[in-house]
């Protein structure tokens, strides 16, 4: 039995809640269960300094944990000078799973930045951030196309993302903290609407994982995340 009491195959409640920053051109408050994840989407009316002049935008991440997001206090990485290796890491991971579904030379040389900041933490930080940036994006495009920035729509499909592991109880979906600090493998996976893979991020803590258990998590991803994306088609439609 996992300690949330959910089945092996059960995520967490999920809610998705556009519009939440009054001030960028898209947002979303996504809730995977006590995580808490606030993704805005801003518009910057010109591209990285290395794209200029190549006819194409950019999507691209900013990820950041608020100082009480935890059950301590955690320092503020912009009074260290500069972001730890993890948060460079999980905010990459977001820009590349966002430009995946993203037709770039539609944005015109322009660039969007979507920056998710952790309220609170309770494990998959990173996946919901994936799942709720994309509907920050989303809104961000329709707020350009109602203003005919851009003629046409740059997301080719969907993208959400979900964490997996091996646990006491077997593999298991949508770990919380308690599950993630004690699991034998810990994975996220990131899948786009047409089940394509965009990133596997599978690792052994407590011992190895077999091609069986790594098969049985992206199963469990692939189900999870079909229900994440059926959710963002609700949250727009």
């Amino acid at each position: 039995m996992r300690p949330s009491k959910r089945a092996p195959d059960e995520m967490r409640p999920v809610s998705f809640e556009r519009g939440v920053a009054r001030y960028a051109e898209g947002s979303c408050l996504v809730k995977f269960g006590n995580t808490h994840v606030l993704c805005a989407a801003s518009l910057e009316d010109k591209p990285p300094p290395w794209l200029r002049g190549q006819g194409r935008g950019w999507v691209t991440a900013e990820y950041a944990m608020l100082p009480r997001a935890t059950h301590t206090r955690t320092r503020r990485e912009s009074s260290s000078g500069k972001p730890s290796g993890r948060t460079q890491e999980i905010q990459r991971l977001i820009g590349r799973s966002l430009r995946a579904v993203t037709h770039l030379p539609a944005l015109g040389e322009r660039q969007v930045v979507v920056d998710c900041d952790v309220l609170q933490a309770d494990g998959g930080t990173r996946t919901a951030a994936i799942s709720g940036a994309w509907l920050a994006l989303h809104d961000c495009f329709q707020w350009m196309r109602s203003r005919s920035i851009i003629k046409e729509n740059p997301l080719r499909d969907h993208v959400a993302a979900v964490s997996c592991g091996v646990c006491d109880a077997g593999p298991v979906i949508d770990l919380d903290y308690g599950e993630d600090s004690t699991a034998k493998t810990d994975a996220n996976f990131v899948i786009t609407g047409g089940g394509g893979l965009v990133e596997v991020q599978s690792t052994a803590e407590a011992a190895v994982f077999t091609e069986a258990d790594l098969s049985a998590m992206l199963s469990l991803a692939r189900a999870g995340i079909g229900k994440l994306i059926e959710m963002q088609k609700a949250a727009i439609a």
